[in-house]
């Protein structure tokens, strides 16, 4: 299995009881960033534009266990920035395993082999390492020479010493399918439990923007990647979400299924945009104007995304949903070379005239997004943000 039994079952649990509750909106996986500080400046990356007083504050272990609690999903990925940085990350990793929750911390593994003496390993404990591809790509996507090799060698420590072990990699328009291929031998014969995989999301404030795919693009390099998958290949992810990535399923985005908190507070509508902040989860659910965003909306910076942090949990839920649903998962599990469904996109929900009008009506409030690349799993902001979360009290300060 991708995942040990009892964090499947867990999830399965969690999800089975949302839907008897008749919950509509329920979190899967807590998206925690108790920093932005980061010792890379990857070119998929917005977080550098963050002024030096924003980069400065960090979210407490304290705070980080109430958020936790509060919101009350199973998962949580800490992610950043590089959470190793965080000098609280041993509390903040300690105090979320003793509140049962499932762990993925996201790193670029730079600190990695002098941090695992911090850690013990444990079951619900996941280091996410962040691997852009070989070694030309990911230096490359990484903006240092180097860092590979780096990666490599504390991932073969994590795993020797009995941690788990995930990557997480973030494909761009300059893929190579064959080598990606060959990536995910090599990561498989190191011993990685499994590997993320997801297109990156195209927000303004990356320093290379011709990098970005869009939705199409993405789905045709999604088939060439993974088409023909080999058996000994392990990816965290449900079967539906892979199919979804090469165009054989159509699903609209769950933006709520991974909620973002970090130095600002909950972040609205998801982990890739910053539209505001609210003081609470509560707050976050109420009042977000949910309908805005995905592909049934009219927010125009959804178009092109097919990222995990939106998309995975329509598949989850999708599977939980009804019998079709969980049929459709247990097709592309036992056969991920099925083929796709046939089905109406699910774009062009609002009529092209209305569309236009309510595009226009929002262009002024979004003219600089933010959002995020995986490069340790963290999204990014520009100053426009900033100023919107200014209206509110920042979390901490280091």
């Amino acid at each position: 299995m991708a995942v040990p039994f009892s964090q499947a079952f867990k999830v399965c649990a969690y999800v089975v009881g949302q839907k008897l509750r008749g919950r509509k909106r329920y979190p899967l996986v807590l998206m925690l960033e108790p920093l932005f500080r980061c010792n890379l400046e990857c070119e998929g990356c917005g977080k550098i534009q963050y002024p030096e007083h924003i980069l400065k504050k960090r979210v407490s272990a304290e705070q980080a266990l109430a958020a936790a609690k509060e919101c009350g999903a199973p998962v949580v990925s800490i992610a950043g920035g590089e959470p190793l940085i965080h000098p609280e990350i041993k509390e903040i990793v300690e105090g979320l395993i003793a509140q049962g929750r499932y762990i993925y911390l996201c790193t670029n593994a730079l600190l990695l082999e002098r941090k695992l003496d911090s850690f013990t390993p444990h079951k619900q404990l996941t280091f996410s390492v962040h691997m852009d591809g070989l070694k030309e790509e990911h230096d490359k996507s990484v903006c240092r020479e180097g860092t590979y090799e780096i990666a490599f060698a504390a991932i073969r420590k994590a795993v020797q010493r009995g941690f788990r072990v995930t990557t997480n990699t973030t494909v761009f328009n300059n893929a190579q399918p064959e080598r990606l291929r060959r990536f995910f031998d090599e990561m498989m014969d190191m011993g990685v439990e499994s590997m993320m995989i997801s297109p990156g999301y195209p927000y303004q404030k990356a320093p290379e923007q011709e990098i970005f795919l869009e939705r199409n693009r993405t789905k045709t390099l999604f088939r060439q990647i993974l088409g023909h998958a080999k058996k000994t290949w392990r990816f965290n992810h449900s079967p539906s979400f892979l199919a979804f990535l090469q165009g054989k399923i159509d699903y609209d985005c769950t933006p709520w299924g991974n909620p973002t908190f970090n130095v600002f507070g909950w972040q609205k509508p998801c982990y890739l945009l910053g539209d505001g902040y609210a003081s609470s989860f509560k707050e976050l659910i109420e009042t977000t104007d949910w309908p805005r965003y995905g592909q049934k909306g009219w927010d125009e910076r959804c178009k092109d995304c097919m990222v995990h942090c939106g998309y995975e949990a329509s598949a989850v839920n999708d599977t939980f949903s009804s019998v079709r649903g969980m049929m459709r998962a247990a097709r592309y599990m036992f056969n991920p070379d099925a083929p796709g469904e046939s089905s109406a996109p699910v774009l062009g929900s609002i009529p092209g005239a209305a569309r236009a009008v309510k595009v226009a009506a929002v262009s002024e409030s979004t003219a600089t997004p933010s959002a995020s690349a995986m490069c340790g799993g963290a999204p990014s902001g520009a100053c426009a943000t900033e100023a919107k979360a200014a209206q509110k009290t920042p979390v901490a300060s280091p």
